[in-house]
């Protein structure tokens, strides 16, 4: 259950691998939702740590430094200046951003593992693992590199395929060979310490159970990997870089990434807490305490049961009140990749836009991946610019301080109230209904729908104008002058509310209304709603525009350069399918040039098309089918109570990406028996010239049970 009336929140948002800068995904999928939300919650006057910073542990930092031919060291002092910058710059409001290599993180990680290890809680295992006995070295599952059974990827990882998406084990490639040094690994004998989750599974499920009010995406998704059965995970690993076991027979072991990587909230509320002379156990052990995670969804398995699991085991922490994971970002059409630079990169657009870091946040925020993938498009970006804070929010604003200069120089007018009973409803109606905007906007924070609170502030905006059209002050006031007087200050006390109401989502916006209505002390959510804000002969600042215009061909150049981007990958990878790794053998080139579209089949009637019911529909639960390597068991929301469907899916979905995912399915096909399950329809898929499936949703959210015409 919700924590009810906590006397403190401890936020955090997830911690980034230092080996790369930060780009738009990053920030749509849990950074600016996390500063948005905790910058609500400080103007309300809560008690908020705000925690993150980079991990510099694991593969991913080892395997970076290995293709600059640098150290492991040198890259995430790299990374980390770098990621640091740009969070500031873009205002993301941290109380503290550190890092995972601190000498702090190393003892509270050890510590941890240690009470854990004393507890009894960790299985010693002994299994044979690749070795490459060139480098001298267990090999990680993303040091294998082998041809995917599935698609016949030569590049596929140990873990995963990057080109058809299916989740693999080293075992399972073809001619497996090491990164490091291109030899054939071979299997020998080492021992790691497990978290037994399968033995720990109820005390999790219970938890999970508890919080059926997640979003659906990340309850559901926890759902999927709880019916599939928890199973023993490894928490230590057999590398060089990271944090070193803390046991006397564990030489040239480190603690599992995913073991010190959650950890690291912990102690950095720690040097958080020393720096500004707080206890930092209140922040972790007080029950009163609300903690938070802001993550992507690829991370919910990890903060919603892993995590979990080892606060349970360590016994006096905490468990998150919350997880609200978002989806994906889409750039342009084309999945978000690093590799292939297909990416609006952070320290680029601020180094190329500067003063537009608010327009970045609006539109991020106004196309945040809530409940599904969303897109980012340049297009998109200049009109929301154009047409929204400059056409709604800043002309508002602007009107109302550009006409209090032309008819009272600049100070704020005199409020009289009217005789005439027209005039009178219009006031109050203005004031009824923006008293009503503070804990609308709040309440819809609180519940982690940040799309709907921007939509609110802007309608904030669209008061004022409103209210401007009704009034019409430019033409009252050369017959009323007092009338055109009382106008202008109400449209100036709503113009201080967007200054407190805006300042979560635009901060620099809020900083510079703020100035421009003269504001030396800066007024928070509690003086939010009220319409004496701005007292009577106050003097505004002179009239500046909040936000510009963008012009076609600036945002042609941001267009261009990702156009370049996508012919250099043409050039580099001509003939390959849109994925993270290519496969560019000539013999993969000619497979693809030989392949034809599929002859069209018997013609059919209208008559014959309007028999299919086909309908659309959310995933809300999905798990492997037993005994199946193809079958994937999915509950559909259908509008009429819900259905079950097979799907022979699993070689390139897995369950956990599913959740939430709106499909397009076949209704009313007669139910069909399958492995000792029946299926109630079938999902429709398209598949590409290499096999590889994709789904067909809507182009927009539609409500579960719409029909397809």
């Amino acid at each position: 259950m919700p924590l009810e009336n906590p006397q403190r929140y401890t936020v955090t948002a997830a911690l980034i691998y230092a080996n790369g800068p930060i780009h738009i995904g990053h920030l749509a999928g849990c950074y600016l939702p996390a500063d948005i939300y905790v910058r609500y919650l400080r103007g309300t006057g809560r008690d908020v740590a705000f925690i993150s910073g980079t991990d510099e542990h694991g593969v991913p930092i080892t395997i970076k430094a290995k293709k600059e031919g640098i150290t492991p060291q040198q890259v995430v002092d790299k990374y980390y200046t770098q990621i640091k910058t740009s969070f500031e710059q873009f205002g993301i409001s941290f109380d503290i951003y550190s890092r995972t290599s601190n000498k702090v993180h190393h003892e509270t990680s050890q510590q941890f593992f240690t009470t854990l290890y004393d507890k009894g809680y960790f299985d010693e295992e002994v299994t044979e693992q690749y070795y490459d006995a060139v480098a001298n070295q267990f090999l990680a599952d993303r040091y294998i590199v082998g041809t995917c059974p599935v698609c016949a990827n030569p590049d596929a990882y140990g873990d995963q395929c990057e080109r058809c998406g299916t989740a693999l084990s080293p075992n399972e490639l073809i001619q497996p060979h090491s990164t490091l040094s291109g030899s054939q690994p071979v299997k020998r004998q080492t021992k790691n310490w497990n978290l037994p989750l399968d033995r720990m599974q109820p005390e999790i499920e219970a938890y999970v159970n508890s919080h059926t009010e997640w979003k659906t995406n990340v309850f559901g998704q926890c759902q999927s990997w709880l019916k599939e059965g928890l199973r023993p995970r490894a928490m230590t690993r057999d590398l060089d870089w990271g944090i070193k076991v803390p046991l006397p027979d564990a030489e040239g072991k480190v603690l599992y990434v995913w073991f010190d990587a959650p950890i690291g909230y912990i102690s950095m509320t720690k040097e958080w807490a020393e720096q500004q002379g707080r206890d930092w156990e209140l922040y972790w052990k007080d029950d009163k305490t609300k903690l938070v995670h802001f993550i992507g969804k690829d991370n919910i398995v990890f903060h919603c049961i892993i995590f979990p699991a080892m606060l349970m085991a360590e016994g006096s922490l905490i468990l998150a009140d919350n997880v609200p994971a978002n989806e994906f970002m889409n750039l342009e059409g084309d999945k978000i990749s690093t590799s292939r630079n297909w990416a609006v990169w952070l320290h680029e657009y601020l180094e190329e836009l500067p003063g537009k870091e608010d327009v970045l946040r609006y539109v991020l925020a106004a196309n945040a991946p809530e409940t599904k993938d969303s897109e980012f498009t340049w297009k998109d970006f200049q009109t929301r610019n154009n047409s929204e804070l400059v056409g709604i929010f800043g002309n508002f604003v602007n009107r109302a301080v550009v006409l209090t200069e032309k008819f009272n120089n600049g100070l704020v007018p005199t409020v009289s109230t009217p005789d005439d009973d027209a005039q009178l409803a219009v006031d109050q109606g203005l004031k009824d209904e923006l008293a009503q905007y503070p804990d609308r906007i709040g309440q819809a924070i609180e519940q982690y729908r940040f799309r709907e609170a921007l939509t609110l502030l802007m309608d904030v905006a669209r008061l004022g104008n409103k209210y401007f059209a009704e009034t019409e002050p430019w033409k009252v006031v050369k017959t009323d002058p007092q009338r055109a007087h009382t106008i202008l200050n109400h449209a100036l006390q709503v113009a201080a509310n967007l200054a407190i109401l805006c300042e979560p989502f635009l901060p620099f916006t809020a900083q510079k209304l703020h100035d421009q209505l003269g504001l030396t002390t800066k007024l928070d959510w509690t003086n939010a709603g009220r319409t004496d804000l701005l007292t009577e002969g106050h003097q505004l600042a002179p009239a500046t525009l909040l936000f510009a215009k963008l012009d076609d061909d600036f945002i042609q150049i941001q267009i261009d350069k990702l156009n370049k981007t996508k012919e250099m990958n043409n050039t580099e990878n001509a003939g390959a399918t849109p994925a993270e790794t290519t496969n560019g053998t000539p013999e993969a080139l000619e497979e693809a040039a030989l392949k034809t579209v599929a002859s069209l089949k018997d013609t059919i009637t209208y008559d014959d098309f309007a028999k299919l019911d086909i309908r659309i529909g959310t995933i809300t639960e999905a798990e492997r089918v037993p005994k199946s390597d193809k079958l994937l068991n999915l509950r559909v929301d259908d509008g009429m109570g819900g259905r079950q469907i097979l799907s022979g899916i699993a070689k390139h979905f897995t369950p956990e990406e599913l959740i939430g995912k709106q499909v397009t399915f076949l209704a009313n096909l007669a139910p069909r028996k399958m492995m000792g399950h029946e299926s109630q329809g079938m999902i429709l898929m398209a598949e590409d010239a290499d096999g590889a499936l994709a789904m067909l949703p809507p182009s927009k959210p539609v409500w579960n049970g719409g029909g397809v015409s």
